[in-house]
């Protein structure tokens, strides 16, 4: 037969090998060495695990447990170990992964359908088997195979066979450890001993399965206590348990029932009622609070929260007077840079914080302020005239990354402030052992959003993400516990109205493209989503920052 040609992205050369060879023989072959361990590869831009076979000429892009897709491939190793763990320890007895919560994955024990809490000697008993597990280096078997074969393996797994089923396809990926089958809806690594650091510990009613540092996979990441964000994972499980409409599969037949209207408005009625809640809270604080802070990661809908909150708060006899952070960026060249050189306009110092101080100051004693405005176009801080007053009974609403962060308003005293987190925390889950990554949920949106409304393409906004996502992990996530309260903007149907919206502008993503796997990725997750239309979203939702048709007016 003849060689297949092949250029390895990672050392910038061509080699002709024979056909059928696996990237893990062709990595050993071409003596590719990465800092951590190859975990997978870019193949024509198709994220592949390492047992895959190349038959045709190839460009191949090794990646270790740094890489995103490399990340996802550790979690899932790890979150098939603990299913395998748990199943030899505890007769009976299910794992079920819940939210990512403290640098790790937040996990329940089911018996028969009902939550177990596990004792500690339990708890002792699977991490040990999972590292026995690790130790002995066992072979993660991938093979495809007719869907209907797939099914008959999975008889504990209900709903990921209802999925399966919904999807239609005709051959599907099962992994195999220990004699354990298991679909994980992406590719694991070869071995168990290519997860080098994890842990398991007791976690409220459950476990928290501890992860790999996402810069450093052979460390354990530190964990962060987030308490306040695990309450409001419980709220929204509560919600979901009401509707019935706890993992994919549920959503699906709702959309099939022709129900898809019931999810949406119980969503939105519980967004609004949220909103009033958060709205009365700062109202029974109106004596002391003065500036509402509002942050959150990038698409969370923080403005159309603002929004909202507004009129909540106009509707307890406050006044709400809305000011951008985004009016007090420096002059361009006294922006920081980051580590590359590039403009860091994430950076709290790209702000003007004693300007920011003072004025705040100012309309807390109820004197008038001539703000700034930022000239994008120039890069200029500049006064055009603009002035606030702060009357009686009004609170200056305030939306941007940094305002939970301590060093925008250091001389603003914390009892005048009221904090809020804002990002979509929770949704529903592939099934028992496969969460929806909310990373995931607001790329999609950025996507849409930024399409439609700010003229970039895919290709672009994917390209920005991990900038994006780097900015969010400094400035926004170490200082989401400060909140006073958490809103999850999420709402249980949104993915399968984006849908539609999203995959046509992702399949405008080209194979030639370095972003061609990350958009492949997000078409084939939106797949598993029965399309849903957007006609009955009300016009003030969220969701509608995202897709259009808002009553409310953005800048």
């Amino acid at each position: 037969m003849e060689k297949v040609q092949i250029f390895c992205v990672n050392q910038g050369r061509t080699i002709d090998i024979e056909p059928g060879l696996t990237l893990e023989e062709l990595a050993e072959q071409m003596g590719v060495k990465l800092k951590h361990k190859i975990l997978g590869a870019m193949a024509n831009g198709r994220f592949v695990g390492l047992s895959y076979r190349v038959f045709r000429p190839k460009r191949i892009e090794f990646f270790d447990g740094t890489h995103p897709e490399g990340r996802r491939m550790l979690a899932r190793t790890l979150v098939m170990m603990l299913g395998v763990a748990v199943d030899e320890v505890l007769e009976g007895v299910q794992v079920e992964v819940l939210h990512s919560v403290s640098r790790g994955l937040y996990c329940e024990l089911l018996k028969s359908g009902q939550r177990v809490d596990p004792t500690t000697a339990e708890v002792v008993a699977i991490l040990d088997r999972m590292k026995e597990l690790q130790a002995a280096a066992l072979p993660i078997v991938r093979k495809e195979m007719p869907t209907e074969e797939a099914l008959s393996l999975l008889t504990t797994t209900p709903d990921t066979c209802r999925l399966l089923r919904q999807h239609g396809e005709l051959y599907t990926v099962v992994h195999s450890l220990d004699g354990h089958n298991a679909v994980l809806f992406g590719d694991l690594t070869q071995k168990t001993s290519d997860v080098e650091a994890f842990d398991l510990t007791e976690f409220f009613s459950g476990m928290l399965l501890r992860l790999p540092e996402d810069n450093n996979p052979s460390q354990l990441a530190e964990s962060t206590l987030q308490n306040k964000m695990f309450a409001t994972f419980l709220q929204f499980d509560k919600i979901k348990n009401i509707l019935r409409i706890r993992r994919l599969a549920d959503l699906n037949d709702t959309i099939g029932d022709g129900q898809g209207r019931k999810a949406i408005q119980v969503s939105e009625a519980l967004h609004e009622k949220q909103i009033a809640d958060i709205a009365d809270m700062i109202a029974e604080r109106r004596d002391n609070v003065r500036v509402v802070l509002i942050s959150g990661p990038s698409s969370s809908g923080k403005t159309t929260f603002s929004k909202r909150l507004s009129i909540q708060l106009a509707l307890n006899g406050i006044t709400p007077v809305t000011l951008s952070i985004d009016n007090y960026f420096v002059d361009r060249e006294l922006t920081p840079r980051d580590e590359e050189g590039n403009y860091d306009f994430e950076a709290v110092e790209a702000i003007n914080v004693k300007l920011f101080n003072e004025q705040i100051l100012a309309l807390m004693r109820g004197e008038e302020v001539e703000i700034p405005k930022f000239n994008f176009v120039r890069g200029k801080s500049e006064f055009d005239g603009t002035k606030l007053r702060l009357e009686k009974g009004s609170v200056l609403v305030i939306e941007g990354t940094h305002g939970l962060t301590p060093a925008l308003t250091p001389m603003i005293p914390d009892a005048n402030k009221f904090r809020i987190y804002v990002a979509p925390l929770a949704g529903i889950n592939f099934d028992q052992l496969t969460r929806i990554h909310t990373t995931d949920n607001r790329l999609i949106r950025r996507i849409v959003r930024d399409y439609y409304n700010r003229g970039h393409n895919a290709e672009s906004t994917i390209a920005m993400w991990p900038s994006v996502r780097r900015g969010e992990d400094k400035f926004i996530y170490t200082n989401q516990e400060q909140a006073d309260v958490m809103f999850n903007s999420c709402t249980l149907y949104e993915l399968a109205v984006l849908r539609a919206k999203a995959e046509p502008i992702l399949l405008e993503v080209l194979p030639n493209s370095p972003h061609y796997g990350e958009a492949q990725r997000l078409l084939h997750f939106l797949s598993y989503f029965k399309p849903l239309g957007a006609e009955t979203i009300p016009p003030t939702s969220l969701m509608r920052e995202f897709v259009g048709g808002s009553s409310f007016e953005y800048d």
